[in-house]
């Protein structure tokens, strides 16, 4: 691919030969992902798709600090309410509480934090009645 385009040639038929030729030579044969449907074809498209996708990989966020936490309090809020034992759940809302306490004590970067240490009392009702 180091070729220089031939003067007198058009641009797109010049780069069609050369990707043919490489089909030829079989040096698309067994890239990764060969066969497969592309990833993600069924989404709209982004003009950031692809730095969304190394922060997905990277396991990193494009949220501010406060919202990744408020989501995180709310995902152990969901997962607490399934607890199979009163005790189990009191444990888990325990911990969560003291999480919440930690991250309102100290400043968090982003958008106010909008949480509140759980009722541990009514989550305990709500959870018996269910």
């Amino acid at each position: 691919m180091t070729d220089r385009k031939p003067p007198g040639v058009t641009f797109e038929s010049w780069v069609d030969r050369q990707i043919r030729e490489a089909t030829e030579r079989g040096e698309f044969d067994n890239l990764p992902g060969a066969g497969k449907p592309l990833a993600h074809e069924n989404r709209p498209y982004h003009e950031m798709w692809w730095l969304r996708e190394k922060l997905e990989r990277e396991g990193l966020s494009s949220l501010p600090p406060s919202l990744v936490l408020r989501n995180e309090l709310h995902e152990a809020l969901d997962a607490a309410r399934l607890a199979p034992t009163e005790a189990l759940l009191r444990k888990r809302l325990a911990e969560l509480n003291s999480r919440i306490d930690a991250a309102l004590r100290r400043p968090v970067e982003g958008p106010p934090l909008g949480v509140a240490p759980v009722d541990i009392e009514a989550e305990v009702s709500n959870w018996r009645r269910t």
